[in-house]
């Protein structure tokens, strides 16, 4: 099955069920309000909302159905209680780190490294980014990524437990102030500012829809990127995928229950294969820097323009789309009173 969540109906948004091909939805408020809702009764929800996409996909759709405008959503889950970020594409990791002269522990190979993200308010898939500094250059930057929504899981949870609590699955645009994070993991605490709100995509996607591109606890398709119109890259994100997202979400829960409504990101699709582009600026400036000895790709300026998507083998997109500009910040003193 497939969800979404209106802008409209509060901070958490309207929880509708999508059709196959996106175009159709229709509202569930006799199931949940929203996606957190349903997420906290999930084995009780989720049959009811597979059995109202059924009927969605049929050839004649219920009638309260609507045309479903992907411009009119918010986040699957617009703030989440948890945002858990791994880095399971090690190769990422790897080249990062040599561009500046630093070793590789051999230990992230075989431990995830995760941070905890902001949470609380996300941007909707196709809201512009709001974090270019014309005043000051904070290395604005897209990453793509995938990501998964737990229901409940239970602390020390077993991996062969754990892949039956993912929920469902979606794309993240992890957005990056590059800038400002080499000066906070100067101070080796951790990161704050330079980690703003990400987006998600506009549906998020329970793991039987995926039947065969979801295999070992991955997704087994491309990612596409562009900036600008152009492809930047197009990794595939079952490929080189160090922890699979049963190992992410047994990490995660080493010393803490993950409450229902829990997003795990994967961290940079980045494959070891150089001809398929990259999945954020900063890879690509790495490689230059390695084959040359100097970047040449700026990071985001005002006017940018970011999309992300995954296609199945037929051309139809399995998620919606990210397609974000960037934007320059607000002062406060000019932001829409009640925004978010």
């Amino acid at each position: 099955m497939k969800l979404a969540s209106l802008k409209q109906g509060g901070r958490d948004g309207s929880l509708i069920v999508v059709s196959q091909d996106l175009t159709r939805a229709i509202a569930c408020p006799q199931i949940a309000l929203t996606l957190q809702q349903a997420l906290d009764d999930w084995s009780s929800t989720a049959p009811q909302l597979q059995a109202i996409y059924h009927s969605l996909c049929e050839a004649e759709a219920p009638q309260e159905s609507f045309p479903f405008d992907p411009h009119q959503a918010a986040s699957p889950l617009p703030r989440a209680y948890q945002f858990l970020d791994g880095s399971a594409y090690v190769n990422h990791v790897e080249l990062v780190r040599r561009s500046r002269g630093v070793e590789m522990p051999q230990s992230f190979w075989t431990d995830p490294l995760m941070y905890q993200g902001l949470s609380d308010s996300f941007l909707a898939p196709h809201d512009p980014m709001p974090f270019i500094n014309d005043d000051t250059d904070w290395g604005a930057d897209f990453e793509g990524e995938i990501a998964v929504i737990t229901d409940d899981v239970p602390m020390g949870v077993k991996l062969e437990d754990a892949e039956q609590h993912i929920a469902l699955v979606l794309l993240c645009n992890d957005i990056s102030l590059r800038l400002l994070a080499a000066q906070e993991l100067q101070k080796g605490f951790g990161f704050v500012q330079c980690k703003p709100a990400s987006s998600f995509s506009p549906v998020a996607v329970s793991v039987a829809e995926l039947g065969q591109h979801w295999r070992d606890g991955r997704l087994q398709l491309p990612l596409r990127c562009t900036l600008n119109e152009e492809l930047f890259g197009e990794p595939h994100a079952g490929t080189d995928m160090v922890f699979n997202f049963p190992q992410l979400i047994v990490h995660a829960a080493k010393t803490r229950r993950l409450l229902a409504g829990t997003i795990i990101g994967s961290g940079t699709v980045s494959n070891r294969d150089r001809q398929v582009g990259s999945s954020c600026i900063v890879e690509r400036r790495t490689l230059e820097t390695l084959e040359s000895g100097k970047a040449s790709t700026p990071f985001l300026r005002t006017g940018d323009r970011v999309h992300m998507e995954v296609l199945d083998d037929s051309g139809h997109s399995i998620f919606g789309a990210i397609e974000q500009e960037a934007v320059p910040f607000q002062s406060p003193d000019k932001q829409t009173p009640g925004a978010r």
